[in-house]
């Protein structure tokens, strides 16, 4: 009901709602990265967008309705991309070296979501990884990382 009112008074005067998220955001490249990853074979379905969702919520310590917004944000700035250099150069001027990885260990985690990786997601995580500056060591760690927690969960079901 807030964002209805909120919406009816930036009607009356004529502005828009302001967005939390602009294009010179780390999250929205982020967020854009992991759609990217996500979408490769097929739309983002439902259980994927709930990945994504709980992934940037936690990560960004966003409320549900931010990260609604985010990843509005995130999938209208993945559409637009010609390719990854505009994501990754705004990461690499915002985030230390810690940050970045974090940003590959999210995207492998969006990778694992259905429990597999393509050649095409290794290809993208490669190249990903590689104009963020992680580490082939590096990239090839967080995946094992994020592979073992997912057959832990899996194990434990």
């Amino acid at each position: 009901m807030l964002k209805e009112i909120k919406s009816f008074f930036a009607d009356l005067t004529g502005g828009k709602e302001a967005a939390h998220f602009d294009d010179s955001d780390y999250r929205v490249a982020a967020a854009a990265l992991l759609v990217h990853v996500a979408t490769l074979e097929k739309e983002l379905s439902e259980p994927g967008r709930a990945r994504l969702h709980a992934l940037l919520k936690t990560r960004f310590e966003l409320t549900d309705e931010l990260t609604e917004e985010l990843i509005d944000a995130a999938v209208a700035a993945d559409h637009e991309a010609v390719d990854f250099y505009h994501f990754t150069s705004l990461l690499n001027r915002t985030l230390n070296e810690e940050g970045r990885q974090r940003i590959v260990e999210m995207m492998w985690e969006m990778v694992y979501a259905d429990g597999r990786v393509t050649e095409f997601e290794d290809n993208v995580m490669w190249r990903v990884s590689d104009l963020l500056g992680v580490s082939t060591r590096d990239r090839i760690a967080l995946r094992q990382e994020v592979a073992g927690e997912r057959s832990e969960t899996a194990d434990e079901k």
